[in-house]
C-alpha cells in the first residue's frame, strides 16, 4: 500500500513554495510557487497546491516554514497580511500534524546537507567545526538565524535579527538612515537589507542629490546599475557594503567562528555584484577584531530550494 507523502512549504512575504517529501523520506519533489497575494491563507494555497499536482495518497503531515515569529498557534506575517491559527489551517487541510517554524529556521537546518555544488565561496576562511554559524539572507525581508552544534549534529535557533537597528559604518550611510529615519522613525536592518531595501536605499539617494524621488522597484534598481547609472550603481555599492557590516555584526555577536550561510531571495541574482563588491571588506573591519573576523569564511547558499532541505527532515520528524 502506498504511504502519504508529506507537505512542506516555505512560505515567505511575496510567494509560498510547496513540494512533496515521499513517505520514506529524500529529496523534495513536485515544487510549486504560488503567489501569496492570490489566496486568502496558506490554507487555501496549499489546496490549490494539491489541486495542482494530484498527489497519489493525501498528505497526513506537513511543515511549513514560514517569513516571521512562531510564538504560539496564532500567527501573524510580517511582511504578508495573512493572519491564522495553526491548528485551523491543520483541520482544514486534514492532517494528523502541522509543524511551523520561522523561515531561516528550515534554511539553517540545510546548510550541513549542502554539497559543495549548492556554496558559492564569497570570503575564504577557515571554520571552527566547534562554533556556531549565522545564517542570514535578504528576501522580502532579512532573515536571520543561528546554527550551533549540540554534540551528535546542529540545533537552528530563531531570531528576529533583521529588525535590529541598522548602524551607520560612514557619513554616506548615516545621511541615507537619517533620510529614512525622517519617513519610518526606526531604521532597522531589514529597511535596507531587502529587496524593498534597495528601493529604499536608491530613494534616500535620490533625495539626497535634490533629485526627485523615483518609485522604482528592485528590479528596475538592478537593471539601470547594470545599464551603467551611477545612482543605481551607488545603490547596490552601499547594499553590500551595509550587509557586510551586518553579517560582521552577527558574527561578533553570536561568536559565529563556524562561519556566515548567506541566503534569501535577493542575492542569488546579483552574484556578480557581490563578489565584486566591498562585502567582505566591510564583513572584517571590526578595528581591534578584524583578526578575529578574518578567519571565518561566508558562502552563498545557491540550491535552489534550500528550505526544502531543512522541511525534508522536519516533516519526517527529524
Amino acid at each position: 500500500m502506498t504511504a502519504a507523502p508529506g507537505l512542506i512549504a516555505d512560505i515567505g512575504g511575496t510567494n509560498a513554495r510547496f513540494a512533496l517529501v515521499p513517505a520514506g523520506g529524500g529529496e523534495a519533489v513536485s515544487p510549486l510557487t504560488l503567489p501569496c497575494a492570490d489566496y486568502p491563507g496558506p490554507a487555501e494555497a496549499a489546496q490549490a497546491y494539491l489541486n495542482a499536482v494530484k498527489p497519489e495518497m493525501a498528505p497526513d503531515r506537513a511543515a511549513f516554514a514560514v517569513a516571521c515569529p512562531i510564538l504560539g498557534d496564532h500567527v501573524e506575517m510580517t511582511n504578508h497580511s495573512w493572519r491564522f491559527s495553526i491548528e485551523a489551517v491543520r483541520q482544514q487541510l486534514g492532517l494528523e500534524h502541522l509543524r511551523l517554524v520561522n523561515d531561516f529556521i528550515a534554511v539553517a537546518l540545510a546548510v550541513p546537507l549542502l554539497g559543495d555544488q549548492d556554496l558559492l565561496r564569497i570570503k575564504d576562511g577557515h571554520p571552527d567545526r566547534s562554533a556556531p554559524i549565522v545564517v542570514m539572507g535578504p528576501g522580502t525581508g532579512l532573515g536571520v538565524s543561528l546554527l550551533v552544534p549540540n554534540g551528535t549534529g546542529w540545533t537552528a535557533i530563531p531570531a528576529e535579527g533583521g529588525h535590529s537597528t541598522l548602524p551607520a559604518a560612514t557619513e554616506d550611510e548615516a545621511k541615507i538612515i537619517a533620510t529614512l529615519r525622517r519617513r519610518h522613525g526606526h531604521v532597522s536592518a531589514e529597511r535596507l537589507l531587502s529587496g524593498p531595501g534597495l528601493t529604499n536605499i536608491h530613494s534616500a539617494l535620490c533625495e539626497i542629490a535634490g533629485r526627485p524621488s523615483e518609485p522604482l522597484s528592485p528590479a528596475e534598481v538592478t537593471r539601470l546599475a547594470a545599464e551603467g547609472d551611477a545612482l543605481a550603481a551607488k545603490t547596490l555599492e552601499h547594499f553590500f557594503e551595509m550587509l557586510g557590516t551586518v553579517a560582521g555584526n552577527l558574527a561578533l555577536i553570536c561568536g559565529a567562528r563556524g562561519g556566515v550561510a548567506l541566503a534569501g531571495g535577493v542575492l542569488p541574482r546579483l552574484i556578480p555584484q557581490l563578489q565584486a563588491s566591498g562585502f567582505a571588506k566591510r564583513f572584517i573591519s571590526k578595528g581591534r577584531f578584524r583578526d578575529y573576523l578574518e578567519p571565518i569564511p561566508v558562502a552563498l547558499m545557491t540550491h535552489t530550494y534550500p528550505a526544502f532541505v531543512g522541511l525534508a527532515g522536519l516533516v519526517q520528524g527529524k
